[in-house]
């Protein structure tokens, strides 16, 4: 089994970390929980120990469905969740100011059905509340006991090292890790977030490994997505701004990096899908790749691209046909499926 340890902690985390946002149905496109049981029986039975959600994955069921699976071996799994989504209604229903914070914790304690959060992630920044509020509150969790380390999720440089400053500010607890969108289709954390994670000994969780389907060879040139995807569910009746965001992402230098990954995979004799994963955990600074299977097929296919070995010259290939790193998509602060405040 192969273990890394995350940015500047003692804890040691699998290199393959199970997301959970498709685990829940309250968003459509998810899966029921005796569905997604097996997948995590799976992933822990193999020896991997991290699973990631958040408070908003699938309104909270994703949260619950964790907390049930991990119940009798509780100890052995790291946990990590997120804090920043709207939760209801109310002015002080979001973001990471100390009230929603507290509120946002307990909640996920609850859901989980456990005393304490492994890794608590500020899953986006808060231009609305000073930084050193928040550093500050989070290093009280941790010295509570309800968090053992902290991390973010889709901050920029800037942000990190701001972060990373307030917390020696507040004599308060640095951030351990960065889980952050990275893909053969999505490098443009290469140019700045993955030197400032490096100086700051910040561990990089990459998530979306496979563009949403993308590089797993699931969607074609010239052809509607099928309804059994992802993207076929969010075409179901999409709004004019998600078919919008769909679009952006089936692209012809998307499909055309998709065409080579399944090149390379055919070569290897392996799927594409693990050539994708095996790429991601192959970069500077990455310590664990986000996997988010909704079949045990999917799983088994994810899994290996944690033992695959790409040849110097698979990688330089790869690299070729996906560079220069892309300008990040703009019009969207965050996923379409993404809860919304109606303020």
């Amino acid at each position: 089994m192969d273990f890394a340890t995350l940015g500047q902690s003692g804890l040691k985390i699998s290199r393959a970390c199970l997301g959970t946002a498709n685990f829940g149905t309250a968003w459509g496109f998810g899966i029921a929980e005796d569905a997604a049981r097996p997948i995590i029986d799976a992933f822990l039975d193999a020896g991997h120990n991290f699973i990631d959600t958040a408070d908003n994955y699938n309104n909270g069921q994703s949260e619950e469905i964790v907390g049930r699976a991990v119940r009798g071996r509780r100890d052995a799994v790291v946990i990590a969740t997120k804090v920043y989504q709207p939760q209801g209604e109310g002015p002080n229903d979001r973001g990471l100011s100390r009230v929603h914070l507290t509120q946002a914790l307990n909640a996920s304690l609850r859901r989980l059905g456990t005393d304490h959060v492994d890794l608590y992630q500020c899953h986006k920044w808060d231009p609305d509340t000073p930084i050193d509020e928040t550093m500050e509150t989070l290093a009280g969790f941790v010295h509570a006991g309800k968090v053992r380390y902290i991390g973010c999720s889709n901050f920029t440089a800037s942000q990190i090292v701001e972060a990373q400053w307030a917390a020696a500010r507040v004599s308060g607890v640095p951030m351990i890790s960065l889980q952050a969108q990275y893909s053969l289709l999505r490098r443009d954390i290469e140019a700045e977030i993955l030197p400032a994670c490096v100086r700051h000994a910040v561990g990089v969780v990459g998530w979306s490994p496979l563009g949403g389907g993308i590089l797993a060879g699931r969607y074609r040139s010239g052809l509607a997505p099928d309804p059994d995807t992802r993207f076929g569910q969010l075409m179901a009746g999409a709004t004019p701004t998600i078919a919008a965001w769909v679009e952006k992402q089936l692209t012809d230098r998307n499909l055309r990096i998709a065409a080579e990954v399944g090149k390379v995979a055919a070569e290897l004799g392996t799927s594409p899908a693990a050539v994708a994963i095996a790429w991601v955990r192959h970069r500077p600074g990455v310590a664990a790749v986000v996997i988010g299977p909704r079949t045990l097929a999917q799983y088994e296919q994810s899994l290996a691209g944690f033992t695959l070995r790409l040849p110097d010259e698979v990688l330089a290939r790869l690299d070729d046909v996906s560079g220069p790193a892309p300008a990040p998509v703009t019009g969207l602060t965050s996923l379409p499926w993404t809860r919304t405040s109606t303020r």
